[in-house]
Formats: C-alpha cells, structure tokens, sequence
C-alpha cells in the first residue's frame, strides 16, 4: 500500500497521544452520544436505557477474547484493521440514520463498533507496552491518560454541539428563551390557554415568550409534582408526544433475605455507628416557571416539524423539569406545548440560564455528526499505519503446530501461575476500594441539603468544582504522576503514590464534619483529592503493566483490566446503601479505612527497582 521504511522506533509523541484519542471516542460514542441521539430521534427512554446498556457489554467480557489479539497477527495489525473497522460501522450508522428501520440497523453496526472498539483497547494497550520502553511507559502514562480524557470531552461537548449547529441551520429559526431566578415573582399556577399571536405572512416559525422569571421561593414537592404532571397532561392530549408509564417493581420486603439479612445488618450498623434518622427532611423543591411553543403556519399535510429544548448557557441550577421533544402537525400546529423550568431548592441567588428550541432536520444532523466522525477514523487508519512503529516484539505468537485452543487456554493458565501472582490480584482489587466508593457519593453529598447531611451545593456549583476544577487537578496528578514515575522507577514512587493516593480522602472527611460554605474551600479539598487520585493511579497503572509483561502480554493486561473493573465494580455497588444507614461523617471515615489494605499489601508486592527507570545505553 505504502513503500515505506519499517522503523522499530518513533518518538512516541507521534503516535500516543493520537492512539488512546482514537482509543477514547469510540467508547464515549457508545455510551453517551448514542443516548443523546436515539433521544433526539424519539426514541422512549426505557428502549434507550435498554438497547444502550447492553452495548456495555463487549467491554466487560473483552478480557475473554484477549488471547486471540495475542496468538493472530501482530498488535499493530489489529490496531490498524479495528480502526478500520469502527470507520465501517460509523458509516454504517450514518448511512441507516434516514432509514425507517433506522433503530434496528444502528444498533446493529453500533454492536460491531463496540466490539471493534473493545478490541482495539486491548491491541492498543498491548502496543504501549511494546512499543515503549519500560522508562517511557512509566513517562507516558499521564499523556495517554489525559489524551483519553480529551476524547471524552470531545464525544460528550463537541460532537453534541455539532450536531446542535447542523440542527440549527437545517430547519426554522432557532428559539431562545432566558430563564432567570428573581426574588420578584411568586409561585405560580398552570394556565395553558393563552391568547395566540398568529403570523400575518407565510413564514413558519416558532411563536414564544423570550424571557421567563421564577421565583426562589420554595415549593411543596406534591404540588410541584402535581404542576409537571398537567403539563404533561396537556401534551400528551394535544398529541405532542405520548407519556411512558414505567412499572416499578416494588421490593420484596417479606423474604428470607430482607427479614434474616438486610434488616438485621442494617440495625447493627446503625447501633455501631448510632445513627438515627434525619430529624427533618424538607418537603419543600425549587420553584416551577413554564414557556409555551406553537408555529406561525400550519405545516403541510403529513408534514411534521420536530421541536428539541435543551440547555444551552448559563447557570444550570436552572434546569428543563424533564427532557421535552414535540412534535407539531396540521393538527396541533397553533396549539401551545408548554415546557417546565425548575429551579435546585438550594438556589438563593439571582441566576440567568438560557434554553434553545431547536427544530432542524435532526435526521441530517446527525448523519453528518457520525460520517464527519466516520472520516476521522479512516484518517486515523491511515495516520496510524504510516505513524505506528514495527516493535521488534510485536509478533503473532501461534505455535507451529497451529494449536490454537491450546494457546488460547494457555495465555489465562500462564497469568494465574506467574509468580505471586495472589498478591497481585489483591492489590488490583483492593488498591482501588476507597474511590470504588467514593466515586459514587462525591456529588450526591456536595448536593444534599444540611439536613440530610451534605454541603447543600447548587448543581451549578457542582458542575464547576467537579466538571471543571476537577478536571484540571485529576490530569495534572496522572501527568506528573507520569514524569515521577519515570525518573526514580515504580518501586520506588510506590509507598508515596499509595499514600498521596488515599490521604486526600482526609478532605471529605473534614468537608463532612466542618460543613463549609465557602465554594473556594469546597472546590479546593475536591482539587486535592482529585489530584492525589491521578498521581497515585499511576502506581497502578504500572504496576498492571509490570505483572502483564511476558509472552502474552496483550492478554494478561486485559485480564488485570478484568480484575480493575471488578474492584471498582462490587464495593460501588454497596456503597449507596451502607451511606444511607451510617450516613455522610461515618461513611468517609469509612472510605478512609479502606485504605488500610493497600497498605498491608505493598510490603509483599515485589517490583524490580530498574522498572520505569531510564536505562542508560
């Protein structure tokens, strides 16, 4: 194809940072633009919650098929091909968008991106490791890592707020309504019957208010659910959309195991860490302000204009009650659909949010989003395959006797008797068990109220501690964490990214006991936490690194993402409820003891000093 000299080395600023971007898109694509779009499509949300988590699954069980990128060709050859292939199949769903079985066929080549997807990790991590050296990859750890993240911002901003601007330009003039919070205005009722302004020429557009003001006073929570509830009434009877009745399941509270487990263990914990129940929880929600939506012409006969409100700027303690998508025909055409605003309870200050009303061509907009993603990925096909250096060990590793169920039953025996190898999976799943849980009530504690025993933040605020000063903190910590590692190895940086790693979590402890108001404190104990997990993450980031080396090294990194996944995995899931009985001062504690076990264990990891160093020639 190309005539090119096979180098066995390249400045890996070449081909790094574009390998784990290229690495991150697919995923985010999968998991969180697809719900955007089948969103903007109209799809319901229970088939969305449906269809997109089951996407999740080539990712969770890619450790089974690992072997494979190990015993058949080279790691450059899968990395190449699979780039191809996700190229393919964001085609695919560019090109089924306009389809009436437009459902149907993009999960379908949805399925085949995942799964090339999932398999590019695995050749791409392999390739890192065999494409550098051991001091490079200790150097580079924090690149690839922030490159990645860049990809998630990218797939979750920029792409959405591509196919925002294609929405706009391709239908009626888009609709901008300011939403603001005022001290001035008190809670309203919902009257839908309003006197209609109709166009005196034969331009169709959209006809509403442009501004909204919503009192800060609160509300009781049944009556606001009451005034969400007529407005989705009045919707749903002039045929704007059709409302989701969702069956929930109602916990069984009579069997074994509630009655001889749950309840039992619950009750002791609460007499352990004496506990009671809140004194006061409020009944009262932030307040509601509406804004109507109807056209200045009535749309041609089977013609149907489609109308999406979002979020577009401003301060997001002002937010859509729920997600609104209308549709107008020669029917309800110059009938009002009305939408909800809501304010966060917590909001005690006049804020400004402005909402757009987009009614494009959403079909066009989003099959030029995936085709304009679809070209980038062909260029990252042929980037990477000019780019990409011949690592002289980057070999298919099938034996002669092409006994390939043997070698594929191999590579998992030859990771399960490397030697300590029970050290190692301890490590993998306990190193991880504080954030595993404290991932999970970070925000909700930031945002319940004084009363249940959190900081009470707007949403708004949490958006800008986590979402941007998090942000910041978490990719400094993984790139210096990176260039430490690099200059003295991960021996000996391991004690101190274990203790910068865990000794953060200090600052939730002290956030649960003092209560601060001030968002420069809050926002820096987040920073610090959030710092010290990216640096101390590298220690582990190597250390899956340092046990994968061998012959089947591609796999056995896989197989230890396997062990990360299910470490993070099972104590997240607990940590809701056990928060819920201890609550938010006993729970962080809680997080900070769980500490305790990476530190028993390090004394009995074995790490070669040299590994991560810069070896001098």
């Amino acid at each position: 194809m190309f005539n090119l000299k096979k180098s066995t080395t390249k400045n890996p600023w070449l081909w790094v940072p574009s390998l784990y971007f290229a690495e991150g898109i697919p995923y985010v694509l999968v998991m969180t633009l697809s719900v955007i779009f089948y969103k903007r499509m109209g799809i319901s949300n229970t088939d969305i919650a449906l269809y997109t988590s089951w996407l999740y699954l080539p990712w969770v069980i890619k450790p089974l098929w690992s072997p494979i990128v190990d015993i058949f060709k080279t790691k450059r050859w899968w990395i190449i091909i699979m780039q191809l292939m996700i190229g393919v199949g964001l085609a695919g769903v560019a090109f089924t968008i306009p389809t009436t079985k437009f459902l149907q066929y993009t999960l379908a080549f949805l399925w085949l991106l995942a799964f090339s997807s999932a398999t590019h990790d695995i050749a791409a991590d392999g390739f890192y490791m065999l494409g550098l050296s051991k001091h490079n990859q200790a150097y580079y750890i924090g690149i690839r890592s922030t490159f990645y993240r860049l990809a998630m911002l990218m797939g979750q901003g920029v792409l959405v707020i591509l196919a925002g601007h294609f929405e706009a330009k391709t239908g009626l003039p888009p609709v901008e309504i300011s939403v603001n919070s005022t001290s001035e205005v008190d809670s309203t009722l919902f009257n839908p019957i309003i006197n209609n302004s109709l166009s005196d020429n034969n331009a169709m557009y959209f006809i509403s208010p442009i501004e909204v003001g919503i009192g800060m006073q609160k509300m009781d929570k049944s009556r606001a659910k009451v005034l969400i509830d007529s407005v989705d009434a009045w919707n749903s009877f002039h045929g704007f959309y059709y409302l989701e009745h969702n069956q929930k399941k109602e916990i069984n509270k009579t069997g074994w195991w509630h009655q001889c487990i749950a309840v039992p263990l619950q009750n002791g914990l609460k007499k352990v860490f004496n506990t009671t129940e809140p004194e006061s929880i409020l009944q009262t929600t932030g307040n509601i302000g509406f804004a109507y939506f109807y056209l200045s012409k009535q749309p041609e006969p089977d013609e149907t204009v489609v109308l999406n409100i979002s979020h577009l700027k401003g301060n997001k303690s002002i937010a859509l009650a729920k997600s609104y998508r209308f549709e107008f025909n020669q029917h309800n055409w110059n009938t009002p659909a009305w939408v909800a605003f809501q304010l966060d309870a917590k909001l005690n200050k006049p804020v400004t949010a402005t909402f757009s009303a987009l009614s494009g061509n959403i079909t066009f907009a989003w099959t030029i989003v995936f085709a304009f993603i679809a070209i980038i990925f062909v260029g990252f096909f042929a980037y990477h395959y000019l780019i990409l250096p011949y690592p002289t060990e980057d070999t298919a590793i099938v034996s002669s006797q092409g006994n390939v169920m043997k070698d594929f039953l191999g590579t998992f025996a030859e990771f399960f008797k490397k030697k300590e190898i029970g050290v190692a999976l301890t490590f993998l799943l306990v190193y991880r068990l504080p954030e595993s849980q404290l991932l999970k009530l970070a925000s909700p504690f930031l945002l319940d109220s004084n009363e249940l025993g959190g900081l009470g933040l707007s949403t708004g605020d949490v958006g800008l501690v986590y979402g941007t000063v998090g942000i910041i903190a978490l990719s400094l910590g993984g790139i210096i964490g990176g260039i430490a590692a690099a200059k003295k190895g991960l021996k000996f940086w391991l004690w101190p990214m274990v203790l910068i790693m865990h000794l953060p979590i200090i600052t939730f402890v002290y956030l649960s006991h003092a209560m601060p108001t001030s968002l420069w404190l809050i926002g820096g104990a987040v920073a610090v936490e959030q710092f010290g997990y990216g640096f101390g993450f590298t220690a582990y980031m190597l250390y899956m690194i340092y046990i994968s080396d061998g012959k089947h090294k591609t796999a056995h990194f896989a197989i230890t993402t396997g062990f990360m996944a299910l470490g993070m995995m099972l104590p997240g899931m607990m940590s809701g409820w056990l928060q819920d009985i201890i609550g938010y001062q006993n729970f962080f504690t809680w997080v900070l003891l769980c500490a305790i076990p990476s530190f028993l264990v390090i004394p009995f990891l074995k790490v070669d000093p040299s590994f991560g160093k810069k070896v001098k020639q």
